[in-house]
C-alpha cells in the first residue's frame, strides 16, 4: 500500500484547521433529548461553533442526523418506531422541525443553510452522483451551508446508508473535502468501551486500518441513533484512505475539534488524495455482476499492475451494461476489486478465456480491449503478504 509520508498528531489538527472544505457529522443522540424532542440548546451549541468556522471563510458541509429522533416525540412516541412505515412517516415531521431550527439558529450569524437529502442510489448511480456533487459543490460556492441527510421518508432497509456516519466519509469524497469532523456523545476513541476500568482515550491514529483490528468498541445504545462507534472508525477508515484528516470529538467539544485544538481523536490519512473517479468506485458505486478470475489473473489484479482480461476470466454472475460497476471476484468467493466493466453481461460469456488476438480475430476490434481496464478498477482485498485488507487502492497496471 502506497502510504502519505508519516505524520504526527500536530501536522494531522493542522490540516483540520487550515481545511478549506469541510464535512461535520453530527449523531441524533448529541441534537436531541431522550423524550425525542430537539435539544434546541444543543442545536445552536453546535450552530454557533459551525458558522463561527463558515464566517473565517470556510466551505462547510453538515451531515445532519435527527429527522426521526426529533420527530418521534411530537408525535406521541415514547422511542424510536422500530417499523419501517412509522419510521418514514416520523422523519417526514422530524426533518421539517429539524431544517427550521437549523435554519433559525444560523441566520442569527447571517448564514444561509440548504437542504439536501440523499438516497444511497444518489451515490450508487453514476449520473446522480455526479448530480449531488454538482449541486453540493455549487451551494459551496454561493457561501451557503448544505444541511444533509439520508432522506429517511423514502429510503427502504434493502437499500440506505444504514447511518450518517458513512454518508458523511461519502459526502466528503464527493465534495473533496479537506477534513470530515464526526461529532458524537463521546469525547474521541477509546482503547476498550469507556465504561471499562482502565480503558483511555486515544488521542491520535496515526493508521485506522490497523487500530480497527486492536480496539474493542461497542455499539450505540442512546436509543435515539443508530451509529456506534464501529460507524464512527469505518467513516475514518474511508476518509483516511481517500487521502482525508478525520477527528472524532464530542458535539460539546465542536468548536475546538473545528479549529485543531487537541480534543477527542485525529486519524491521519494513510493514502494521498485519489481522483474522484476512483474514490466512486472504490467507495459508493454498487456492483451489478461478478466477474470471476482464475488464478494467474487474480494474482495479477491483487499485484495491482494489470488490467482484467477475458483470457483470465473464468465466470460472470448477473445483469450489466457496459459502463456499470461490477466485482472482480477469485474462484473462491472473495471480492478482489470493483470495476466497470467495458463490455454488456450477454456479450462476455463468449469472450471467456480468449486472448485479444483470439478476440480481435472473431469478434472484430472492438471486442480487443480489457473486460476491465485498469483505469476503471480499484482493489478492495490485498494479497495477504501485506497489512491491509478491504481497503481501496490505488490503479491495476497492464503487464508488459
Amino acid at each position: 500500500m502506497t502510504r502519505v509520508d508519516a505524520v504526527d498528531e500536530s501536522a494531522v489538527r493542522a490540516r483540520v484547521a487550515q481545511a478549506r472544505t469541510l464535512v461535520v457529522k453530527i449523531g441524533s443522540s448529541s441534537l436531541t433529548q431522550s423524550s425525542g424532542h430537539l435539544d434546541v440548546d444543543r442545536l445552536e451549541a453546535f450552530v454557533s461553533a459551525v458558522a463561527r468556522t463558515r464566517l473565517l471563510d470556510a466551505r462547510i458541509v453538515v451531515v445532519s442526523s435527527g429527522a426521526i429522533a426529533a420527530g418521534f416525540g411530537p408525535l406521541g412516541f415514547q422511542s424510536r418506531p422500530e417499523d419501517l412505515a412509522t419510521q418514514q412517516a416520523t422523519a417526514s415531521v422530524g426533518q421539517g422541525l429539524l431544517m427550521a431550527r437549523y435554519e433559525t439558529s444560523f441566520a442569527r450569524f447571517g448564514v444561509r443553510v440548504g437542504q439536501i437529502l440523499l438516497t444511497a442510489q444518489d451515490t450508487i448511480r453514476a449520473v446522480q452522483y455526479r448530480n449531488a456533487q454538482r449541486t453540493l459543490l455549487r451551494m459551496l460556492d454561493l457561501g451557503v451551508v448544505p444541511i444533509v441527510n439520508e432522506n429517511d421518508a423514502l429510503a427502504s432497509n434493502e437499500i440506505r446508508f444504514g447511518d450518517n456516519d458513512h454518508l458523511s466519509a461519502l459526502v466528503a469524497n464527493i465534495v473533496r473535502a479537506d477534513a470530515l469532523v464526526l461529532l458524537t456523545d463521546v469525547d474521541g476513541l477509546y482503547s476498550a468501551p469507556p465504561s471499562t476500568p482502565g480503558a483511555h482515550r486515544i488521542p491520535f491514529v496515526p493508521d485506522v486500518i490497523a487500530v480497527m483490528s486492536a480496539v474493542s468498541v461497542a455499539g450505540s445504545s442512546s436509543g435515539v441513533g443508530t451509529g456506534g462507534m464501529v460507524t464512527k472508525l469505518e467513516a475514518a477508515r474511508v476518509a483516511a484512505v481517500s487521502g482525508i484528516p478525520t477527528v472524532l470529538a464530542s458535539a460539546r467539544e465542536a468548536g475546538p475539534a473545528l479549529m485543531g485544538d487537541p480534543v477527542g481523536t485525529a486519524f491521519a490519512p494513510v493514502k494521498p488524495r485519489g481522483s474522484s473517479r476512483r474514490l466512486w468506485i472504490g467507495f459508493a458505486a454498487e456492483p451489478r455482476g461478478v466477474l470471476v478470475a482464475d488464478a494467474g489473473a487474480a494474482k495479477a489484479v491483487q499485484g495491482g499492475r494489470a488490467s482484467l482480461l477475458s483470457a483470465g476470466v473464468i465466470g460472470v454472475e448477473g445483469e450489466f451494461s457496459a459502463g456499470d460497476p461490477v466485482w472482480i471476484d477469485d474462484e473462491q468467493g472473495r471480492h478482489l476489486a470493483k470495476g466497470l466493466s467495458g463490455f454488456d453481461s450477454e456479450e462476455v460469456p463468449r469472450m471467456l478465456g480468449r486472448t485479444t488476438t483470439q478476440l480481435k480475430r472473431l469478434f472484430g476490434a472492438e471486442f480487443a480491449h480489457p473486460l476491465v481496464h485498469r483505469d476503471n478498477l480499484v482493489l478492495v482485498l490485498r494479497p495477504p503478504s501485506t497489512d491491509v485488507a478491504e481497503t481501496p487502492e490505488g490503479s491495476a497496471a497492464r503487464h508488459g
